[in-house]
């Protein structure tokens, strides 16, 4: 405001070395005088801020946002915050961890300002106190650990961070929203043991994969082997009943044939003239069969009495006679 006032009465004064005139250099400085005072004296405030006021040096207000009258001379801007959500960019650190391991381990910190009073009059930069604050509490965190766990326990590591932060921004009128850690990064000779770490457990998995398809292809093979082997006996099964069935179909039909004949033999016996007929025919078959030996083989066998040859003969003989004898009779009547 001052550096306004003294624009103003400089205008004055060249006003009046230009034209003399002390009227034209009093209205001059009354009308930089009053366009100094409106400057000063209105602020806008844009969305999602707040101005600080303060009066004669001590806290007097907030402006909200929009258009806010202020007093000139009393009333000075003294803070202004956004209370947009912030990132803030936290610093690489090493870490030790609890098997004394050093990691490197940079994050990122989201804050936002809720009470602008606190914020300006809390802390003399509350922006370094929560970074300082976030590496203290990040050490600390990852000290507890051990190396492999550090790696799996980030989401654990990030709300913690945000916890501790939280717990004292509130002092400072601000809330801590999130933490987020972008990158560990262990020495190089630990980065090439977990990366032989990795191969040989890869390795392993092939292994036992493969061990497991092995054994599954000879299970496969064997239950292949086992069901061929039951459909074979199966069949075989299958084959020798109806091979079973079929002789004893062919017996059955063998003996029904048998028993045909049998009958037939018997009715054609119990005939007139059956048994003689019956006894010609023995007759002549025995005498065929006979007469056939000396055929079939240098050796011949003979009767043990040749007169069972001779009764044959005689019987077959006798049984011829009576037959034509019949024949005769049956002819003249």
């Amino acid at each position: 405001m001052f550096i306004k006032l003294i624009i103003a009465l400089v205008l004055s004064i060249g006003t009046y070395f230009a034209t003399s005139t002390v009227k034209y250099a009093v209205w001059v400085f009354f009308i930089a005088a009053v366009v100094a005072f409106i400057m000063e004296g209105v602020r806008i405030v844009p969305q999602q801020s707040a101005y600080v006021i303060e009066r004669l040096g001590k806290f007097h207000g907030i402006l909200e946002p929009g258009l806010n009258l202020i007093i000139p001379f009393l009333d000075r801007l003294a803070y202004m915050h956004s209370l947009k959500e912030v990132p803030l960019d936290v610093p690489e650190q090493v870490c030790i961890t609890k098997d004394n391991t050093q990691l490197a381990v940079d994050g990122i910190l989201y804050y936002q300002v809720t009470d602008p009073r606190l914020a300006s009059y809390g802390s003399a930069n509350y922006i370094a106190a929560i970074t300082q604050l976030a590496q203290t509490t990040l050490r600390s965190v990852i000290g507890k650990m051990e190396l492999d766990k550090s790696f799996e326990s980030r989401e654990d590591i990030n709300r913690h961070i945000v916890a501790e932060l939280d717990e004292a921004g509130r002092n400072w009128g601000i809330k801590v929203l999130r933490y987020e850690i972008k990158s560990i990064t262990p020495p190089e000779s630990i980065l090439r043991a977990m990366q032989a770490q990795i191969t040989a457990e890869r390795e392993k998995r092939a292994l036992i994969a493969k061990s497991e398809g092995e054994r599954q292809q000879a299970i496969n093979v064997a239950d292949g082997q086992r069901q061929a082997a039951i459909l074979e006996s199966e069949g075989e099964k299958q084959s020798a009943i109806n091979r079973a069935q079929g002789e004893g179909t062919a017996i059955r039909v063998i003996a029904e044939a048998n028993a045909a004949g049998v009958r037939a033999v018997a009715e054609a016996i119990s005939d007139k003239g059956g048994m003689e007929a019956a006894n010609l025919k023995v007759a002549q078959q025995y005498i065929d069969a006979f007469a056939n030996l000396a055929k079939s083989s240098n050796t011949m066998i003979i009767p043990a009495s040749a007169s069972d040859v001779a009764g044959f003969i005689a019987t077959a003989m006798s049984v011829l006679d009576r037959v034509k004898q019949g024949q005769a009779g049956a002819a003249r009547s």
